[in-house]
């Protein structure tokens, strides 16, 4: 059973690009963005991710921490954070245990072809670790992202 609004979020996240692990506890008392992403350096996530980097300082006024979640290796995620000067942290979930907990892995259609991938999602979660909302596939503007958080409230 997948995750949604009203639930809590599982208190081990994952380990981020450094191998260090992020723990719900991390963000006690601070809003999250937990944000659910299909690839490293690909063009929307880069676009998703730099709308993030753009809106940094914005977001945080707001009291928002963001963390992006791949199945990517904490490899991956170094380059990606480097290459983009990425000032938050992304987990390298490749045992696919918050993929498949939030319930963002499914099948995928692209150009013909059908596989199994992350839907990109994003996951407000309040100061209590409790997700207050949560933002498909369908409704994310990868560019304009940060804004239709900053926007959300």
């Amino acid at each position: 059973m997948a995750l949604q609004v009203g639930d809590k979020i599982p208190a081990i996240l994952g380990n981020n690009q450094d191998g260090k692990e992020v723990k719900a506890s991390d963000y006690a008392g601070k809003k999250l963005v937990l944000y659910f992403y299909p690839k490293d350096s690909t063009p929307g996530c880069t676009a998703e991710a730099c709308s993030f980097r753009d809106n940094f300082q914005e977001l945080r006024k707001a009291g928002y921490e963001i963390v992006g979640v791949s199945v990517d290796s904490e490899k991956s995620h170094q380059k990606f954070i480097e290459k983009q000067q990425l000032p938050f942290p992304l987990i390298a979930d490749t045992d696919m245990k918050l993929v498949n907990a939030f319930g963002v892995w499914g099948e995928k259609k692209f150009m013909g072809r059908t596989y199994m991938g992350t839907n990109r999602t994003t996951f407000l979660i309040n100061e209590e670790g409790i997700i207050e909302k949560v933002i498909g596939p369908k409704e994310i503007k990868t560019k304009e992202h940060a804004q239709q958080i900053l926007n959300s409230k």
